[in-house]
């Protein structure tokens, strides 16, 4: 820290970052009198602020990225040594750690054949977006250039990322947005009811909130629609899992209907669901596109993927003379060495240290607790997730299931943040579901890491609700 200081010090970095940054996701009204959080170190778990404040990270990063955890040296060191042998090269051409990362990426994901190289969730999905369109026009003149997305689902901040968003709050003011985006509606059983589906439970619900997106289909023209985008597990639209049966039926209906599955990886891959790689293993999915970004290099450099099968990827192979006919996309840093070889070592340390069962163990400790307190607290409606990812949606009475206020979300996270432990929220998203808070702890997690948290949303909860 000192070095990067040199001769400046805390209080002049804080009151550079008030003149001149423009911070992600905020209102920049309350730094006139008050000064932005600064977060100077962060070493396992533990982030310190300008302040010297300790804080126990139970969101990776606040946006679900370091997987492995804050100072990493091996992953500093791999990309140091990267940069100063080759730092960057267009990615027409190739790497030596981009090469060495595909081969073990696609080694973790059967099925699967080809990576393709950019920087962040939001790019790697408008990637997919832009293959699923020129498919359309390659193979069916034209048409089927729908994609389908589904209500709650969030892929990313561009433009089209946009258009394909469930969040309606998210949304609101950046329209109009692009064409031949149609939603679907969303499969979390505790909200049945808003689909209509009140009656049914378990597998039949499934089953039949997976028959909703054939409704769609068949309402929009099997022959229009190319492709469904889907997160495994709904991430910032509330941390929803898939009900019993939905994810076999979801694919009868691809197949049934010829319709490309792309599974939305950002927040779900490389270990956070536990057991497996990735979200859509756990449900037997087989996609023909897989993106992620996040945990890929947990934060150490910029980078995401986009992978697709080698069925995919051959029909873009054509007469080199045909000047239209390949993948016609640029992602300028997606040539930069920095990202697989910091990619690379994150996937050794979570092999090396066995994260993947410590996760799923850890994930089982932290579900008991929460559903322990669910016991203690009946602003407590509902607890779900799966591994280091999970949520608890907070209502007034369990009977109606009425929201609380997204204020009473921002006083829990608040007093977890001055007990020094940071947790997550859904926030700004769902119009009046706004009332979910988040975990997402690093893979590395202890035992007593798992019961400090909870025990500060035990002590959150009584203190805002009583």
């Amino acid at each position: 820290m000192d070095g990067i200081l040199k001769d400046n010090d805390i209080s002049h970095v804080v009151k550079a970052d008030k003149a001149h940054v423009w911070h992600h996701l905020i209102q920049h009204k309350p730094f006139e009198t008050n000064d932005p959080r600064i977060i100077i170190e962060g070493k396992g778990m533990r982030v310190w602020d300008q302040n010297g404040k300790e804080y126990l990270d139970a969101v990776s990063g606040a946006v679900w990225t370091v997987n492995v955890g804050y100072g990493r040296e091996r992953i500093a060191n791999a990309v140091h040594e990267n940069l100063m042998k080759m730092c960057y090269f267009a990615n027409a051409a190739g790497n030596i750690p981009g090469a060495l990362y595909a081969e073990k990426l696609i080694e973790k994901m059967p099925g699967m054949s080809r990576v393709y190289y950019c920087n962040s969730g939001s790019e790697a999905n408008e990637k997919a977006f832009k293959l699923i369109r020129q498919i359309a026009h390659k193979k069916y003149g034209g048409k089927k250039t729908k994609i389908l997305y589904r209500d709650r689902d969030y892929h990313g901040s561009t433009l089209a990322a946009m258009s394909a968003g469930g969040q309606d709050e998210r949304n609101a003011q950046y329209g109009p947005f692009a064409p031949d985006f149609v939603r679907v509606p969303h499969c979390m059983e505790y909200r049945k009811d808003e689909l209509g589906l009140g009656h049914l439970s378990g597998r039949d619900f499934g089953i039949a909130a997976a028959n909703q997106i054939e409704d769609v289909i068949l309402r929009e023209g099997p022959e229009t629609v190319g492709a469904l985008c889907l997160e495994p597990v709904t991430a910032g639209g509330g941390v929803i899992t898939p009900p019993e049966g939905y994810w076999d039926r979801v694919q009868e209906i691809c197949q049934e209907y010829d319709i490309l599955l792309h599974i939305d990886e950002v927040v779900c891959g490389i270990g956070r669901t536990g057991t497996h790689w990735f979200g859509y293993q756990h449900y037997g999915i087989k996609p023909d596109f897989v993106t992620m970004a996040k945990g890929v290099a947990s934060g150490y450099a910029a980078i995401s993927c986009m992978v697709t099968t080698e069925e995919v990827f051959e029909m873009f192979k054509s007469d080199p003379t045909d000047k239209l006919d390949h993948f016609r996309d640029i992602s300028t840093f997606g040539g930069c060495t920095a990202g697989p070889a910091a990619a690379l070592e994150n996937m050794a340390i979570i092999e090396e240290e066995g994260l993947l069962e410590n996760c799923t163990a850890m994930g089982e400790r932290m579900m008991g607790n929460l559903k322990a307190l669910m016991e203690k607290h009946t602003i407590i409606g509902d607890v779900r997730g799966k591994g280091l990812f999970l949520g608890c949606e907070l209502v007034k009475d369990r009977e109606t299931k009425e929201p609380v206020d997204e204020a009473d979300i921002a006083a829990v996270v608040a007093d977890c943040g001055a007990q020094g432990v940071i947790i997550g929220a859904a926030n700004r998203s769902v119009p009046g579901r706004n009332n979910v808070i988040a975990f997402s702890p690093a893979l590395i997690a202890t035992a007593a890491d798992i019961d400090t948290i909870t025990n500060a949303v035990d002590n959150a909860l009584t203190k805002v609700f009583g």
